[in-house]
C-alpha cells in the first residue's frame, strides 16, 4: 500500500480535483484519502452542497476515504486551513505522501521560497509595512522583493502556491515523514470565470446558482444547493449584536479589523455591503468573509487553536476500508460523530460545535433542514 492524501474543498468537485487524484495515482498511490471542508469553505462561505454529497461525488470519483475538515480549520487563512489539515492526516498514522496543486509544479522551488517567507516574515521590513497598514499579502510580496530575486516573490503570488507552501511549513513544524508531492496546476486559475475544461469552482458555482449546464467541467449533482444569501439577514443581525470586545476575540480579526467590521455592521444593510465597508487594501476580502462569518458562528481565536479531538469519516469505499485497518490513528475516528463526542471532553465540546454549526447551514437551503443531522446522519459507503 501506498496512501496519498489530499486536502480539498470539492466545493463543489470538479475535473480539476480529479485531474489531481489521477496524477497521484501515477505516481504510485493505491489509496487516496481526501481531508475535505464541511459545510463552510476557506473563503469565507458555505460550500454550494452539503458535506456528504460532495463526499459522495469525490468517492466515485477517485478518493477512496473522506474525512471531514472542521469549520473552525476551514474558515481559517491559508496557514491555519494547512495545518489543521495536515493535523488530521498525521494523525491518521498512515499516509505516507500527501499530494496537491500548485503554479509551481516543483517541490524544490516550493521549499526554497518557504525559507524565503519564513525568513521575511521575521525582518524589520515587515514589520514596519504591517504597522503602516500593508496587508499581509502585500507587506510580504514588498518585503521579498527588497531580499530576494524576482522569481522567487513570482512563486509567491500564485494561490495555489501560497497554499503549498503552507502545506510544506505545516509538515516541517508538525515533524511529519509524509512526503510533499506537487501537480503542476492545468487550466483556469483560482477564481477564473474562463471555461477551461478545467474550470475554476467559483466559475462552476455561478453555472450552478444560474441554472446553466456545467456537465462539461464537474460530475453533475441533483442535490439541493446551500445559498449564504438565505442567512445574510440573520448574519447581520448577529454581528449587530456584538459587543466591540467581541469582534476582538474573534479569530484573525486583529489589527484593527475587528472595530472596522463593528462599525460597519452597524451602516451595512446587506452583506454585499457589508464587505464594501470593512475591505481596505490591508484588509482583503477573503479575511474580511472569513471574519464576518466567524462572527456570526461564534469562532473564536481560542476554538481555532484547539488541537483536532478526532477524525470525523464522512465516507468511504473498498479501498477506504483498508486505509482504516492500515491507519495507526492518534485520535480517536469514527463514521459517527455522536460516537466520536462520547470519546472525550474535547470531542464532546467539539462534536457539539460542529454539531450547532450544522444547524445553521440546514438553514441555507430553499427548504431547510430540521435540526441535529450531524448526529444523525449516515456515512456514504460504496463498494
Amino acid at each position: 500500500m501506498k496512501i496519498a492524501a489530499v486536502i480539498s474543498e470539492y466545493n463543489p468537485f470538479h475535473f480539476g480535483h480529479k485531474y489531481l487524484l489521477d496524477k497521484a495515482r501515477e505516481a504510485g498511490a493505491t489509496h487516496i484519502v481526501s481531508v475535505m471542508s464541511g459545510n463552510f469553505v476557506q473563503r469565507g462561505d458555505l460550500a454550494i452542497f452539503d458535506k456528504y454529497s460532495r463526499a459522495k461525488t469525490a468517492l466515485e470519483n477517485g478518493s477512496d476515504l473522506v474525512v471531514e475538515l472542521p469549520a473552525r480549520y476551514s474558515l481559517m487563512s491559508a496557514e491555519g486551513f494547512a495545518r489543521g489539515a495536515v493535523s488530521l492526516i498525521t494523525a491518521l498514522g498512515c499516509v505516507d505522501m500527501l499530494a496537491f496543486g500548485s503554479e509551481s509544479g516543483e517541490i524544490s522551488a516550493l521549499k526554497e521560497a518557504s525559507g524565503a517567507v519564513e525568513y521575511c516574515l521575521h525582518t524589520d521590513e515587515f514589520a514596519t509595512l504591517i504597522k503602516r497598514g500593508k496587508s499581509y499579502p502585500a507587506a510580504l510580496q514588498e518585503t521579498l522583493r527588497e531580499f530576494y530575486t524576482e522569481d522567487v516573490s513570482e512563486v509567491i503570488a500564485s494561490p495555489n502556491n501560497t497554499l503549498a507552501i503552507e502545506y510544506l511549513n505545516a509538515l516541517d513544524d508538525i515533524g511529519s515523514r509524509i512526503e510533499p508531492f506537487t501537480v503542476k496546476r492545468a487550466g483556469a486559475g483560482h477564481d477564473d470565470d474562463s471555461d477551461d475544461v478545467f474550470a475554476s469552482g467559483s466559475s462552476i458555482r455561478k453555472k450552478i446558482f444560474a441554472g446553466e449546464d456545467y456537465s462539461a467541467f464537474a460530475p453533475v449533482s441533483d442535490e439541493p444547493t446551500a445559498d449564504i444569501k438565505r442567512l445574510e439577514t440573520a448574519i447581520l443581525a448577529k454581528l449587530r449584536l456584538l459587543h466591540k470586545e467581541d469582534f476582538e476575540q474573534l479569530y484573525d480579526c486583529a489589527n484593527g479589523l475587528g472595530e472596522r467590521l463593528f462599525k460597519a455592521v452597524r451602516k451595512a444593510g446587506s452583506l454585499e455591503e457589508l464587505l464594501f465597508l470593512t475591505k481596505t487594501k490591508r484588509y482583503t476580502l477573503a479575511r474580511v468573509r472569513r471574519a464576518s462569518l466567524c462572527g456570526f458562528l461564534g469562532i473564536t481565536k481560542s476554538i481555532s487553536a484547539e488541537p483536532p479531538a478526532y477524525i470525523h469519516i464522512l465516507g468511504m469505499n473498498a479501498r477506504g476500508k483498508e486505509i482504516l485497518g492500515a491507519a495507526d490513528c492518534k485520535i480517536p475516528a469514527d463514521t459517527s460523530l455522536k460516537a466520536l463526542s462520547q470519546t472525550s471532553r474535547a470531542a464532546l465540546k467539539q462534536a457539539n460545535f460542529e454539531a450547532r454549526l450544522g444547524d445553521i447551514y440546514s438553514l441555507a437551503f430553499e427548504k431547510p433542514r430540521v435540526c441535529g443531522l450531524d448526529f444523525t446522519a449516515k456515512p456514504v459507503i460504496l463498494d
